[in-house]
């Protein structure tokens, strides 16, 4: 299991460097000598505590100077944002100058902590080496993989290529004279890299980072690039990253991090300027702290998190939520709308008392969640919609209505709503001929000509070990529905095919199966057979008319995914044949929708008990289909168009067992069931546990932390020169 990492404050680079860098100065009034004034000097081993704790480290820690090019780079890195949030200057600068201190307390505590640690050899190699980056590599590199000096030279490394793209990609559209546009919902985690990855290779037994800055400059070439070369703009030449790389350097000019006199001979040899220097020595002082913290929290972690305490946190939640609740519908409406992996709902209300009970003559109404796929009129039809719906006020006639609403719903036709994905910004599509071999075994779901899938990165590099973590509930094979022609310019010319309902059904079937691949089954759809023939649409009760629409006549077909016994404690395991059928319709939303606000939420939308906000129409479908539980589906009419509405998690009222009936004795009495149980990803058990030991040790982390500055950020160690930087405080908004 990986461990937390406590993060040290932001004071790098990655976002002075990333794309957001690129305007106007922010701070320009500051000549070269200004800006390497020490605005603060940072010792806490002058202090009597650090006597007392670190007497034989005395001599290891160094005075650190803070300059005020630091201050200006961490303003324009997140201190600009509060500005623009209503923070003054004044506030901004001196709330950035306490958290440089902060931060210069807290890297000199952790290494003397380190180095209490450490083997007398590397205490020693520590206090005579002179050079304050070796310092740091010395004290971290007891690590046997090398892995946090990797780790920071890639997380800067990176963060500079990615800056450079930035230029490069405006220099790559100017030239040849395609520019994406249009935007469509990604799911969650694209290209997010896990936590601990770099790219490496081996060098003896010793891994080496096998990544490296390219700017087309000497070496700093594409070919010194290493694992860079997967990653380099598509259209991209040496020409066009020197002058990305130039328009990078005239803004770092321009703010004054770097001295275009000083270092002019430096310029083209990016690891020899004195700011990015700085920003390497803001990377490894980062793993200082925090492999500090990771030897902090494993002390304190042993006995913490064993069945019976994590029991205990559950129960007290789970009592708060009772009683919260069974109060007020409202507190567990709004409890629906932040549920998440780290957001918890263990018990829910009984609604019995719930209108839909009367209204429908349920057993009982059920809270649950829905994915929409929303097949919309074309422009066409909703003009002529629109014509129905004045006649409608004019006449009130409801009959009249539905009736030509229906003709308009029979000839709708739907298409693949991903060509942002080919002609966007970025190009997320990729030819999976392209990238498998035959020996792969690589299926996908598509028919003749459908040969683009989207997503290479994550779709073929996170697996156990890979770069990327998993697309969230998001299977990724489900091919562009359509022909695909590729330009001169590196657009594409797409040709969609056309679906109706019947059709859309069809896929939603044979693509949910091709997911499940025999773990489960899309059942028999019921189709509503005299959908298009009813003519009157009020409720009969007792044989009598009355004067209320019938919505369970919009329902045109419903239907159910069999996947065995549901278990809302398998919901988001990847393993769960549930997890398989969500991860399939939600990847058909993704492809079909035009109700964007869908994508990518949790597990969909929330379907209350009791009165919704959703017309009626949708409103009546979710709740019947939330009613018959997890896997069911329903088709259903509405003046958007039509919806194929699929249900992902529905709640089961139990007053004492919650909603997981979770059977806390077994695990209390094996602690190796607890252990197996805490490691299945994404189960309800492993991921209450993670979060409760994320709260706890983070707590335990803050504590100290606050602890830490408390003792050592004192008159004695810390001096401020306020005079230095008077300038900034003085700026107005």
């Amino acid at each position: 299991m990986k461990k937390k990492t406590f993060a040290a404050i932001a004071l790098t680079s990655c976002m002075v460097l990333s794309s957001a860098f690129t305007g106007c100065s922010l701070v320009s009034t500051n000549n070269r000598l200004d800006m390497e004034q020490v605005i603060a000097t940072v010792d806490i081993s002058k202090s009597d505590e650090f006597a007392s704790e670190f007497s034989d480290y005395k001599d290891a820690i160094s005075s650190k100077q803070i300059i005020k090019r630091e201050l200006v780079s961490y303003f324009l890195n997140v201190g600009y944002s509060y500005v623009q949030n209503g923070s003054s200057y004044e506030e901004t600068f001196n709330a950035l100058v306490d958290a440089l201190v902060n931060n210069a307390v807290l890297v000199q505590y952790s290494t003397a902590a380190l180095l209490k640690e450490a083997d007398a050899t590397t205490v020693a190699d520590f206090k005579k080496e002179t050079d304050e980056v070796k310092k740091y590599e010395s004290l971290l590199e007891d690590d046997e993989n090398n892995d946090a000096v990797n780790l920071a030279k890639y997380k800067l490394y990176s963060s500079i290529n990615s800056a450079i793209d930035n230029y490069e990609k405006r220099v790559i559209d100017e030239e040849d004279g395609y520019t994406g546009s249009g935007t469509r919902t990604t799911p969650t985690n694209l290209d997010t890299e896990q936590d601990d990855y770099y790219p490496f290779k081996m060098e003896g037994e010793k891994k080496v980072l096998d990544y490296g800055i390219y700017t087309g400059y000497g070496k700093y070439s594409l070919a010194n690039s290493g694992a860079y070369k997967d990653d380099a703009l598509e259209g991209g030449t040496r020409s066009t990253r020197i002058k990305a790389y130039n328009s990078f350097l005239n803004n770092l000019r321009r703010n004054n991090l770097v001295d275009g006199k000083k270092e002019a001979e430096n310029l083209t040899n990016i690891l020899e300027l004195e700011y990015i220097k700085t920003e390497y020595v803001s990377q490894l002082e980062s793993r200082i702290i925090n492999k500090y913290y990771d030897i902090y929290e494993e002390k304190q972690e042993a006995d913490l998190l064993d069945a019976s305490y994590v029991r205990n946190i559950y129960d007290g939640v789970f009592t708060a939520q009772k009683e919260n609740y069974d109060k007020s519908t409202s507190a567990f409406d709004s409890a629906m709308s932040s549920m998440s992996s780290s957001s918890f709902i263990l018990y829910s209300p009984d609604t019995s008392n719930s209108d839909w009970v009367t209204n429908y003559n349920a057993d009982f109404a059920k809270y649950g969640f829905i994915y929409n796929i929303l097949l919309p009129f074309n422009s066409r039809q909703t003009v002529e919609l629109n014509r129905l719906k004045s006649i409608r006020t004019a006449d009130g006639d409801d009959d009249k209505y539905f009736v030509a609403r229906n003709e308009l719903l029979k000839n709708i036709q739907t298409e693949d709503q991903r060509s942002a994905w080919f002609n966007g910004e970025t190009d997320y599509s990729f030819k999976p001929a392209d990238v498998f071999k035959a020996e792969d075994n690589f299926k996908y779901y598509g028919g003749d000509g459908r040969e683009y899938l989207f997503f290479e990165n994550n779709l073929t590099n996170s697996d156990e070990g890979g770069r990327y973590k998993k697309l969230q509930a998001y299977e990724g094979k489900y091919s562009y529905n359509g022909k695909v022609i590729q330009n001169k310019d590196e657009s594409y010319t797409l040709i969609p095919n056309k679906l109706n309902i019947d059709e859309m059904l069809d896929e939603f079937t044979k693509y949910v199966n091709f997911v499940l691949d025999g773990a489960g089954s899309v059942g028999d759809i019921n189709f509503n057979n005299s959908y298009y023939d009813t003519k009157e649409f009020n409720k009969v009760v007792n044989g009598e008319k009355t004067d209320d629409i019938d919505y369970s006549l919009f329902t045109y077909a419903t239907g159910q995914v069999n996947f065995g016994k549901f278990s809302n404690n398998y919901l988001m395991n990847p393993k769960s044949a549930q997890y398989k059928a969500m991860s399939a319709v939600n990847e058909l939303q993704f492809a079909y929708t035009t109700d964007t606000s869908v994508l990518s939420n949790y597990i969909g939308y929330s379907v209350t008990a009791y009165d919704t906000s959703y017309i009626k129409e949708f409103e009546y479908a979710a709740k019947e289909a939330v009613g018959r539980g997890p896997g069911s589906f329903a088709v259903c009419a509405g003046d958007y168009g039509w919806h194929l509405i699929y249900v992902t998690y529905v709640f089961e009222y139990d007053e004492n067992k919650g909603v997981y009936n979770i059977d806390w004795d077994s695990y209390s009495n094996d602690t190796d069931a607890w252990k197996v149980a805490i490691e299945e990803e994404g189960t309800f058990i492993n991921l209450f546990y993670e979060w409760v030991k994320s709260n706890n040790l983070t707590n335990i982390s803050t504590k100290r932390r606050t602890q830490i500055i408390n003792e050592f950020n004192k008159d004695t160690t810390v001096t401020k020169y306020q005079n230095r930087y008077q300038d900034l405080l003085d700026i107005k908004n």
